[in-house]
């Protein structure tokens, strides 16, 4: 019978498909399949309390600049509202939380007195145009890649360090965020 052994696995791995171009096509598919059905698989989230804080990104910044933006979305999972008292960062001298709109159709931005609230149940989004922090007296430009630290003092949950992922110029940030709306 161990004669037989030998030619039985012979027959079976010379019938084996060749692992060429058609199995790596295959294993990439199934790899990006992966990727795909994760939600947020790219994306860096952070909890203190019962606050999550998702994803939050820059800008990188062109040679010169003195102020940087930043982005994130808080959800607050507890049953009483928070609020977003101060940022710091050593990337800046100086951190703030500001608010941007529209005002006899002239944009405006102004700094947010008292902090921020997070509604219990609810969210909170940072973003482009809208409630950001403003990283001011930069101490060295964000470069797209990398990521810098951030410390965010909530009210009640406590302080929270961050990290903020810094993408291209031009980005919004939407891609990594999609699983957030």
């Amino acid at each position: 019978m161990s004669n037989l052994l030998p030619s039985g696995r012979a027959y079976v791995l010379r019938n084996l498909p060749s692992p060429g171009l058609q199995g790596l096509g295959l294993a990439v598919f199934v790899l990006l399949l992966l990727l795909t059905c994760v939600p947020g698989a790219r994306a860096h989230e952070f909890k203190v309390g019962d606050l999550e804080i998702e994803h939050p990104w820059s800008r990188a910044t062109p040679p010169g600049a003195k102020v940087a933006g930043g982005y994130f979305t808080v959800i607050n999972k507890g049953s009483t509202a928070d609020r977003l008292l101060s940022i710091s960062s050593d990337v800046s001298d100086k951190a703030e939380l500001h608010e941007m709109g529209v005002k006899d159709g002239v944009m405006t931005m102004r700094p947010v007195s008292g902090g921020l609230e997070i509604p219990a149940g609810g969210k909170v989004a940072l973003k482009p145009g809208a409630y950001h922090l403003m990283f001011t007296g930069l101490k060295r430009q964000p470069k797209q890649g990398e990521k810098f630290p951030a410390i965010l003092t909530f009210e009640k949950a406590g302080s929270v360090t961050v990290e903020f992922a810094v993408e291209g110029m031009g980005e919004t940030g939407e891609m990594d965020m999609d699983h957030a709306d």
